[in-house]
């Protein structure tokens, strides 16, 4: 069928970071799609003043006077009526936070289809990008997926890969994959207008899981080899940003260190300082001492300051400088 003559897919559309905002953003621009209606989560406070704003979804449904819900919960008796009353051909769901029951899920003549960003089974959850990182994998990727009640179990219906470079950081990868999970949103619309999509069941025995970040998992352990460390480091860049406590303030009192994502430096000699040690400049890299090799800090960033370049933070901090 040519495809001026397909018929548009009525979409409601769930989600509300940044990463469901960017796929948001390709569905809106294409032809196909008419969304009638956006869900997303209540504003509420953020950052360090706790302002009260809105979701990232919000902002960009608004800016393109597109009709928005924000429930409290997406399964009371009135939220569905509204949701019945857009007469969707299929939901979308990404990045939402919030569990949709079988009600809702059975709401739209297609379904409910999932942007998640891992290659299920593996890295079900909350936390897929930072989880994979963390674990030194040298690949992730989108998967669009048929959703079911079960956290991230539904059967997978379009896959697509993408490498994780060594300076990736979550920040970075979680841009590509939301741009990737756009172009393969469109895709398994398309496949679903044509009745092309073929679901494949997920593998039980290869599922994996990836809670949700906390903020206390961001504290750094230098004992650990050092591309371990940077692994870590660059699973929790921005947020919540890897950290450790640095006694060496002169003052009695530990100081709180932010490491942004550096580099993996040369092996250095077993009878060296112990891990966590702050070492002599070399350039304009720190070297912070782990259990093989030293980690080599470009930007460090004290407690109550702003980030500071490894030359600064020593200057500053450690002794003086000409």
């Amino acid at each position: 069928m040519p495809e001026k003559d397909l018929k548009a897919l009525r979409v409601v559309y769930l989600g509300t970071p940044d990463f469901a905002a960017t796929i948001l953003k390709s569905l809106i621009a294409w032809p196909q799609a008419e969304v009638v209606g956006v869900v997303t989560q209540p504003d509420r406070p953020m950052g360090r003043g706790k302002k009260i704003r809105p979701p990232a979804v919000k902002t960009l449904a608004q800016e393109s006077g597109l009709p928005v819900l924000q429930p409290r919960s997406i399964d009371d008796s009135k939220t569905i009526l509204q949701l019945q009353s857009l007469e969707p051909d299929v939901l979308v769901v990404a990045a939402f936070g919030m569990l949709l029951n079988r009600k809702i899920l059975d709401l739209a003549p297609y379904g409910a289809l999932n942007v998640h960003a891992s290659l299920l089974p593996k890295y079900r959850g909350a936390a897929p990008i930072q989880r994979a990182l963390v674990n030194g994998e040298p690949v992730t990727g989108i998967t669009i997926m048929q959703m079911v009640p079960e956290l991230d179990a539904g059967p997978i219906l379009i896959q697509r890969a993408l490498a994780i470079g060594i300076d990736d950081t979550a920040g970075t990868l979680h841009d590509e994959l939301a741009d990737l999970g756009g172009e393969c949103l469109l895709e398994a619309l398309h496949g679903l207008l044509r009745h092309e999509l073929v679901p494949v069941q997920q593998d039980p025995e290869l599922v994996t899981y990836a809670p949700k970040l906390k903020k206390e998992e961001g504290r750094i352990d230098w004992a650990r080899p050092a591309i371990e460390v940077h692994n870590h480091i660059r699973a929790m860049h921005p947020w919540p940003g890897a950290h450790f406590f640095w006694p060496g303030a002169g003052d009695g009192k530990t100081l709180r260190l932010q490491v942004f994502p550096g580099r993996i430096g040369p092996e250095r000699d077993e009878t060296g300082p112990p891990p966590g040690t702050l070492q002599e400049l070399q350039g304009e890299d720190l070297p912070i001492a782990c259990q093989d090799r030293s980690y080599l800090v470009q930007t460090i960033k004290p407690a109550s300051s702003r980030p500071l370049s490894a030359r600064e933070f020593v200057c500053g901090y450690l002794r003086p400088c000409s």
